[in-house]
């Protein structure tokens, strides 16, 4: 199968973090998949760069299915997951983005008589998307549109990814991370399953980017109280949709592209 190397997938999980992409993206079309699925097709930039947008909903096996359908109906040159986490060290503040250095899938492990011993699935990201996302990460290009005119800062780490809304610092399984995990600097609920679909794929690129909107630590009811979902949500699209441009411009599959401005 050959690939688009002028479209880039991009899925979340929430619908306010669709809305925050499809802000970034210019002349939507629908695009129906004969299973039910609807993504929406656009533009970046009024660039010939296109961007395959789709809701997958909450969890780590919708997640991979849907990613699976959505890369065997656009061939895209990269998949995208977008949207927010809970951030897992102080230095990692609300608003900031993560972009996922490693992927961990935390919830395999064995049970023993001695306690829950981890059995670490990890997926790295691919080392030409890094050196993307870093080279985006360095300008604050990506930033200028934010409507509160901030740029917040861009942090590379591993992201936790399992199958619960982690809300306490202090729960057995708070601890239970840290203690196996301890690298991890946020953490969510897909992410696993949308690397599975990549890797399962010829080894197509998936990088992860997500906005902090909570700490992880009890205090998600009042930072979402506060508005930081649609804020964080908002610079990871941001950051997202300049990533998908240049890895569609500079990216593996670009020699071919006529993509540009």
């Amino acid at each position: 199968m050959s690939t688009n190397s002028g479209l880039v997938v991009i899925l979340t999980a929430l619908n306010l973090e669709y809305e925050a992409v499809r802000d970034q993206l210019t002349d939507l079309r629908v695009r129906r998949h004969p299973a039910g699925t609807r993504f929406e097709v656009g533009g970046i930039d009024r660039s010939d760069c296109r961007v395959a947008l789709g809701l997958v909903g909450k969890g780590n096996h919708p997640a991979a299915v849907l990613a699976e359908r959505a890369m065997a109906e656009f061939s895209p040159a990269a998949v995208l997951f977008v949207g927010v986490a809970g951030g897992l060290w102080p230095n990692i503040r609300l608003g900031d983005v993560v972009v996922a250095s490693k992927i961990y899938a935390y919830h395999g492990g064995t049970s023993e008589d001695d306690g829950l011993k981890a059995r670490p699935k990890a997926w790295e990201i691919p080392h030409e998307a890094d050196q993307i996302a870093h080279h985006v990460a360095r300008s604050t290009a990506w930033s200028r549109g934010l409507p509160d005119g901030s740029t917040p800062a861009v942090h590379f780490g591993p992201i936790a990814a399992g199958e619960v809304v982690q809300d306490s610092g202090i729960s057995d399984q708070a601890r239970w991370i840290r203690q196996h995990y301890n690298d991890a600097v946020a953490i969510e609920m897909e992410a696993a399953g949308v690397a599975q679909a990549g890797h399962l794929n010829r080894a197509l690129p998936v990088v992860v980017v997500r906005g902090i909107s909570d700490h992880a630590d009890g205090s998600k009811a009042a930072t979402d109280g506060q508005n930081w979902q649609p804020k964080a949500a908002r610079h990871a699209a941001a950051f997202a949709t300049a990533l998908a441009r240049e890895l569609i411009i500079d990216g593996p599959a670009s020699r071919s592209s006529g993509c540009g401005a």
